[in-house]
């Protein structure tokens, strides 16, 4: 059987439609179960291959008949076997979400381009995946977005009426310039986002006293870890210090910058590490602040893979509305503060979602 004949919507229809269905679902649940190791373990540079899946807790190894997917969870009742600890919901909600989304596939393409639902399970595992990680720890690895990327654009060679075209350089070309548009974008909205809201400047109550300890920025009403504050090399806290107070000498009215590298008190530079505490008395401090990160930019680069530059534009604004209906709802819920850290790839992904299963249409309807 040829290439084309794999695909073949009459060579699939030998089957009843809905056998598939099922056929999509489970797998997507077993496909969920080791997106679940990914988003485990990606974040922690650690091998998603060995070891096999265990007990976080206890690293009890877990065999093959206590890892059927949902249902093994549910018996169990979210607990491991062998040490009672309990196990994150998050496993099951990953491998159910993973199987609705590829049994949507199938409903939505697999009756007219039944190729089309395997390529977009492939591009929802991954924009699953990336959302987890980034709600956790605020990161899209590159194995996602650079590797996303790359398996996108070979499809695009493979079957390129993915993006409308029987045209093999045609379904190229639409794939890079889905992918230098979505990135170059979104890098362009971090760097204008850099440079009008980059910096927070926060007055203290008179003159206040913070903390600078080994981990976190003591401010008078809360803690901020140095890890919600410095995304890159550059990125600096600055103030006018009245005193400043180490561990071994005082500084009076000095400016003080720090970044993640250098502490300058004045003309005075000094190694952070080497300053594991110090007092600050102060009346205002300015903080970096992030638009997006890199990992977005590459993020969209791997969705306008995918799904094209109109794809990755519409991902981008509705991905704008999506994330500031959601922010004001958790600042309305009292979940943030307005001023905390918010992941922006899950905006993206969901997005992408609504232009897989409708967005497209739309977006022709508007612009035919």
């Amino acid at each position: 059987m040829g290439f084309d004949a794999v695909f073949d919507p009459h060579n699939w229809s030998v089957v009843p439609f809905h056998f598939w269905s099922l056929v999509f679902f489970a797998f997507g649940c077993v496909v969920g179960s080791f997106l679940n190791v990914c988003i485990y373990r990606m974040p922690l540079d650690l091998s998603v291959v060995t070891p096999s899946s265990h007990c976080p807790h206890c690293k009890y190894a877990i065999p093959f008949y206590l890892n059927i997917p949902l249902l093994t969870w549910l018996a169990l009742r979210g607990k491991c076997k062998n040490c009672g600890a309990p196990i994150s919901s998050r496993y099951f909600i990953v491998e159910l979400l993973t199987g609705v989304a590829f049994l949507a596939c199938w409903l939505e393409f697999g009756r007219q381009l039944p190729w089309l639902a395997p390529v977009y399970c492939l591009f929802l595992a991954g924009l699953i995946t990336a959302t987890f990680i980034d709600f956790e720890h605020f990161i899209i690895p590159d194995e996602i977005t650079i590797g996303g990327a790359v398996a996108g654009f070979a499809i695009s060679f493979l079957l390129p009426t993915l993006h409308g075209t029987h045209s093999l350089g045609q379904g190229m070309a639409r794939s890079m310039i889905g992918i230098v548009v979505g990135a170059g974008i979104v890098y362009a909205v971090l760097r204008l986002g850099k440079l009008l809201f980059g910096r927070q400047k926060i007055s203290l109550p008179g003159e206040s006293k913070i903390v600078f300890t080994e981990t976190a920025l003591c401010l008078p009403d809360r803690e901020i870890p140095y890890e919600e504050i410095f995304y890159r090399k550059t990125d600096a806290i600055v103030l006018q210090a009245r005193t400043v107070e180490l561990i071994d000498r005082s500084y009076q009215n000095v400016t003080l910058r720090l970044t993640p590298e250098t502490l300058k008190l004045g003309d005075e530079k000094i190694d952070p590490e080497h300053e594991p505490h110090m007092d600050v008395v102060c009346s205002e401090i300015i903080l970096p602040r992030e638009a997006m990160g890199l990992g977005d930019v590459k993020f969209m680069a791997a969705i306008g893979a995918f799904i094209g530059w109109q794809g990755a534009f519409f991902s981008l604004l509705a991905s704008s509305l999506i994330g500031s209906v959601a922010g004001i709802a958790l600042i309305l819920l009292r979940k943030r503060e307005w001023s905390s850290r918010m992941p922006y790839g899950p905006y993206i992904a969901v997005a992408a979602v609504i232009w897989i299963f409708g967005g497209k249409r739309f977006f022709e309807l508007l612009f035919p």
